[in-house]
């Protein structure tokens, strides 16, 4: 197992932090030099409390004052942000904040937290510079628990993503603590929070817990610091032979053709992108009577820096699956998977008749997954009464092709906000009531297959591709060729993704507001492209001019803006500001009619209509937004 950078420890500050913070003057600024004061008063790491005053010392002011003066907020993932010092970033100290407040609200409204206790998992993310790893943060988030008598179920090994809140339902905890950053740069980590349904937190409990949190900003005692606690203390538990044992036999319920498997000439190759999915995508394959898939040797082994791509997000598509791609074509391998560094998210790449390869996207991945889950499915259900149970899920800002399965073969289909944790919880709302939601998926390649666990998990749709991919082989069609299939029965469903950068937050304020008044006061564009807008959809402020009364039926998020304009020739187009980055993200989608199967046109008709967006709503020469280069 990789181990990340120890920390170094030192006694708190007694009286230096006054020395320090002098520095600055002569222009004070009380509320820098409060919040320098409080952090060489409490922070232990010398690492990070080196990198304080080395920044004292230099006089930079601004830099300190971005570190110390601001907190990370809870976004789609949880907290996210660079590691180093500083109280809007991932730290040792951070990180006790955060899990102080957590213990906090638990205590408040958790029944038998103190019986039930929190899981900690981790990923192989660290940073020498700051004494950090995401090892030594779960340790510290369970030493904090375990100093108030809390018992804590500490993976003692990198597990997925996934493996905590399966973890979190299978053990019956409180409550659940990821420290990843996924698919992050290198220099970022996080710390994702799973409440006792296995759902990633949504509203209320987020904006709660961060009030908690800085309700409990000095470390309650010198054992938050003591990573060493998780070895001695007979409260901790380590789950991991347990989990990965219930984890893998649960697979198999999604395993519906294992003789096929087995028997099948197919060769698939691996990647882990240097995180934490080689092992456990092997076993997985295992579980459904594979041979193991080929692992890309560079990539295989756990590594905080990546050292072999230059983005760890197999998203991005063929320019980091470099090294998958050619170790497929020496091996003769006819289907590449890779998985994100904490193995829940899941890119494919197909090779094609002649000598290029199809990178999927996550909403043609969607459209494969979605048919597959509904077939088989079908095939154990064939009463079509049966039907009335079984729902898909997406977010809204994903392909609307599970809606337009729903419409013809008659199961149930539901949007919710962007960010699984809106699907997890929905999924919990929904099996309340005795439904079954079979698929759930959002664009960036997230997908849940069956009710393994509520988030999605790049490990199980790893094998329920490959026992796909392995079944349409046997019936002389490969993954696009049935993806075709699915188009020609369905419709054809065209999409685009991508963003502008804006650097000046005002300027993201005024093109929305500009968006909302846009033909007055109060009024929506009426046309894109020359397309008519028949509906317009507002997140933001819960407007839905489809529904009867005019109100969205999605949760208003204030936070950011996010507007879907539905046009007349069947495009879907979104305009959503990132909560975390300085983008103003589109997404748009041509859903077309069963039959009408000119793809050229209709890809070139998205293309027209995502020009006219951009250039009417977001004016990006007007307003100097960067586009995105590909």
């Amino acid at each position: 197992m990789l181990r990340g950078p120890r920390a170094r420890l030192g006694p708190a500050a007694t009286g230096d932090e006054d020395a320090a913070t002098g520095v600055l003057d002569p222009a004070p600024d009380p509320q820098l030099k409060h919040a320098l004061q409080l952090w060489l008063r409490w922070d232990k790491n010398r690492s990070t409390r080196a990198q304080v005053e080395a920044l004292v010392a230099a006089g930079l002011r601004a830099e300190l004052r971005t570190r110390l003066c601001s907190r990370m907020s809870f976004g789609t993932a949880g907290l996210r942000a660079p590691m180093g010092a500083g109280f809007n970033r991932i730290n040792d100290l951070t990180v006790i904040q955060s899990t102080q407040g957590l213990h906090a609200y638990l205590d408040r409204h958790s029944a038998d937290f103190s019986s039930r206790g929190l899981v900690v998992g981790f990923d192989t993310r660290g940073q020498e510079d700051s004494g950090c790893s995401s090892q030594r943060l779960a340790k510290l988030t369970a030493a904090v628990m375990l100093s108030r008598g809390v018992p804590v179920h500490l993976f003692s090994a990198f597990v997925p993503t996934p493996y905590v809140p399966y973890a979190v339902k299978k053990l019956g905890a409180a409550a659940g603590v990821m420290i990843t950053a996924s698919h992050n740069p290198k220099e970022d980590n996080g710390y994702k929070v799973y409440w006792c349904n296995g759902a990633q937190i949504s509203s209320p409990h987020d904006k709660e817990i961060l009030q908690s949190i800085e309700e409990q900003l000095e470390p309650w005692s010198a054992s938050c610091w003591e990573e060493e606690l998780v070895d001695s203390s007979p409260l901790r538990t380590d789950p991991l032979t347990q989990i990965n044992s219930c984890y893998m036999d649960e697979l198999t319920s999604l395993c519906f053709h294992r003789d096929l498997n087995r028997s099948s000439p197919l060769k698939f190759v691996h990647s882990s992108f240097h995180g934490v999915g080689h092992v456990f995508v092997q076993q997985a394959f295992d579980a459904f009577g594979f041979a193991p898939p080929i692992p890309v040797p560079e990539q295989k082994d756990p590594d905080p820096n990546f050292s072999s791509v230059r983005c760890p997000n197999p998203e991005e598509g063929e320019s980091v699956l470099e090294l998958s791609l050619l170790l497929a074509e020496r091996e003769n391998a006819r289907i590449v998977l890779a998985t994100d560094p904490d193995a829940d998210r899941l890119a494919v790449a197909e090779k094609s008749d002649g000598c290029s390869w199809k990178v999927f996207t996550g909403n043609e991945l969607a459209a494969l997954l979605g048919w597959w889950m509904f077939f088989n499915w079908k095939e154990a259900h064939p009463d079509p009464a049966d039907t009335q149970k079984v729902y898909m899920l997406a977010t809204s800002v994903s392909s609307k092709i599970l809606q337009t399965f729903a419409h013809i073969e008659g199961f149930h289909f539901e949007e919710t906000l962007p960010g699984f944790k809106w699907i997890g919880t929905r999924i919990h709302e929904l099996s309340k009531t005795g439904n079954n939601v079979i698929f759930a998926f959002e664009e960036s390649i997230g997908f849940m297959c069956g009710s393994l666990v509520p988030e999605k998990d790049g490990v199980s749709s790893a094998a329920v591709v490959a026992e796909m991919a392995a079944y349409l082989h046997d019936k002389k069609l490969s993954l696009n060729q049935q993806l075709l299939n699915i188009y020609q029965t369905y419709g054809h469903h065209v999409s685009q993704t991508s963003y502008v950068v804006c650097n000046d937050p005002p300027t993201i304020q005024n093109i929305f507001r500009r968006i909302r008044n846009f033909d007055g006061e109060g009024s929506y564009p009426k046309t894109c492209g020359g397309v008519r807008i028949v509906h317009v959809r507002d997140a933001t402020t819960g407007h839905d001019s489809s529904r009867p009364d005019g109100r969205s039926v999605l949760p208003v998020t204030r936070s950011s803006h996010m507007i879907t304009f539905t046009l007349q020739n069947g495009v879907v187009a979104t305009l959503r500001s990132s909560g975390t980055e300085p983008k103003i993200k589109y997404y748009t989608e041509y859903c077309a009619s069963p039959g009408n199967s000119d793809a050229s046109r209709l890809e070139a008709e998205l293309r027209r209509i995502t020009a006219a967006l951009l250039d009417e709503f977001l004016e990006p020469e007007r307003n100097n937004l960067i586009r995105r280069c590909v």
